[in-house]
């Protein structure tokens, strides 16, 4: 950083918090569901604004049907007929390193509207244990990082400070179902050359410079069908799925026996969970198919297809040892969202420079861990050969939760961080 430019310290006593709530609570009325034209909207809403400060923005149509049959694509979970790129340039005098800014503007559904204590979609600023936080879906989950890095560059370029390198805002759809928009972004750019990426996702403003991976998975077990009074004449195959969920455990354990130092805070660092199980279609009839899909978590370093035939083997061990599953074998697919893990080494320049710019703003260091969770680092780093970091406001804890949150402080800090590493980085 040179001598001539803000201090951390200055940048929090010039952010305009009234200016960084009212961008999120905005973005946050937008109920952009992965799949959704709010989706879009959210997208065109971002670039509008930042073509009217004068940033040198770019938008395409996503050709989603061609982008989805390539044979690196990570998959998708939603339908989604269109999607919208956006690029924010803010470009600095030239001969310095490029940054990139990503963040996603997609959200998962809100759930059960019954718990949430208000309107998902309606942003509220409430009080919880002394602070002040603002709930809505995204909040957490990333809206108020994607804020934060924007508020970043305004305050940068409203401190006058020159930089030599770019700094680029790309906002995308669709990571939460697989990286759709990530991917699309990386094929717009690819005659760009970027040094180095921060990603705001909900690290509770520690670094996360890797991800393990997760690989959407569906099962189909086959029983026989008969009515009820019959059942032994039959073949259920709920009954048949029981060894399945004690065979899936024991390889989540053999998984997680000894992991990556980056992974060893997590009480499980690879998690292999089942999240929906649909079986019968009549009260007095045995089921003869049961379908239950999940995710596969895949270890630092690990490749997708070395996850993938370590499952589908415990699955066959399962089948070989019993007589109707031998006959009738269960069926695996892979469909969805397919994230590899990713890593970038946490003593590159803009992981240092991101513990630096913490450092400086909080006055303690920040932790450096790998998330147990997929995400587009996977494909900033592997697809796109970008060191990339994630940091940025909220607590992943609570970020598919009902009343998701993230404390305003919080957004406040990480936008004063980000615009030390704008400056640090590309100057």
């Amino acid at each position: 950083m040179s001598q001539d430019s803000p201090t951390s310290t200055d940048w929090n006593a010039g952010i305009d918090r009234n200016r960084v709530l009212t961008e999120l609570q905005d973005l946050l009325t937008i109920p952009s569901l992965g799949g959704t034209d709010a989706e879009i909207d959210v997208q065109r809403h971002l670039a509008e604004r930042w073509a009217g400060e004068g940033l040198e923005v770019t938008t395409w149509d996503i050709d989603v049907a061609t982008t989805v049959t390539r044979s690196d694509f990570p998959g998708m979970e939603v339908d989604r007929q269109s999607a919208l790129g956006v690029v924010a340039r803010l470009p600095g005098s030239g001969g310095g390193r490029t940054l990139l800014l990503n963040g996603h503007t997609d959200v998962v559904p809100p759930g059960d509207i019954n718990a949430w204590t208000g309107d998902p979609f309606t942003p509220r600023i409430v009080d919880v244990d002394g602070r002040s936080v603002i709930v809505a879906r995204g909040a957490c989950d990333m809206k108020a990082g994607l804020v934060a890095a924007w508020e970043a560059v305004r305050m940068v370029r409203e401190a006058g400070v020159p930089l030599s390198g770019d700094v680029l805002l790309c906002p995308v759809s669709g990571e939460e179902d697989g990286g759709l928009g990530t991917y699309a972004a990386l094929e717009q750019l690819s005659g760009t050359s970027i040094d180095g990426c921060v990603v705001p996702e909900p690290t509770d403003l520690d670094l996360v410079p890797a991800n393990g991976g997760a690989l959407t998975f569906r099962l189909k077990v086959h029983g026989a069908a008969i009515h009820a009074s019959r059942r032994s004449e039959g073949v259920s195959s709920i009954e048949k799925f029981v060894p399945v969920l004690q065979a899936l455990s024991e390889l989540e354990a053999h998984r997680n026996a000894h992991v990556d130092p980056l992974m060893e805070r997590w009480p499980i660092a690879y998690p292999l969970s089942i999240g929906t199980v649909n079986a019968g279609d009549w009260a007095s009839t045995v089921p003869d198919l049961l379908v239950a899909e999940g995710r596969l978590g895949v270890a630092l370093d690990e490749t997708a297809d070395h996850a993938r035939s370590e499952f589908e083997a415990s699955i066959a061990h399962v089948c070989e040892s019993d007589s109707w599953l031998r006959d009738h074998p269960i069926t695996v697919q892979w469909w969805g969202g397919q994230f590899h893990s990713g890593r970038t080494d946490p003593n590159s320049p803009i992981v240092s420079i991101t513990r630096a710019a913490h450092t400086r703003a909080t006055g303690s260091e920040p932790q450096t861990y790998g998330g147990p969770y997929g995400s587009d680092l996977r494909l900033l780093v592997g697809k796109g050969g970008i060191p990339t970091v994630q940091y940025g406001p909220g607590d992943s804890r609570v970020a598919h939760a009902p009343d998701e949150f993230v404390a305003v402080d919080d957004v406040m800090t990480c936008a004063c961080v980000l615009a030390d590493v704008i400056v640090d980085f590309c100057s």
